[in-house]
């Protein structure tokens, strides 16, 4: 995933397709006391029904998977993991009741390992 900022995402298990548009992204200690970096989006369905979902992914874990897979933790990769999290959730429909769904490790690898395949790809390419 290249475009975190506006993409499309769907269709959930309804069938239903989403506008997802990045909001923002912030440490949340500052925001909520919590060790985590927050990846807010809005989501906007094929109606204009319109719900935020803020993806939280532990600092901890961050700063280890970005040592394993050999990569600096910046803005735009924890926006495009945020991203790709919020993709799979909106694919499978797994907690999107939620508001705040914080990214476990094992998820959080799969998508660096992903994500830096992609990015090697586009490189050989380029």
């Amino acid at each position: 995933m290249q475009n975190f900022r506006q993409f499309e995402a769907g269709p959930d298990p309804f069938g239903k397709k989403f506008q997802i548009l990045f909001k923002w992204m912030q440490t949340a200690i500052s925001l909520r006391h919590a060790d985590t970096v927050d990846v807010k989006f809005i989501l906007v369905d094929e109606k204009g029904g319109r719900v935020e979902k803020t993806i939280a992914l532990p600092h901890a874990d961050l700063l280890r998977v970005a040592a394993e897979v050999g990569r600096k933790v910046d803005d735009p990769w924890c926006s495009r993991l945020g991203a790709m999290h919020l993709r799979r959730l909106v694919e499978t429909g797994e907690d999107m009741e939620k508001d705040l769904v914080t990214v476990s490790t094992a998820d959080l690898k799969g998508y660096a390992q992903r994500l830096g395949e992609t990015e090697r790809s586009a490189v050989r390419a380029g």
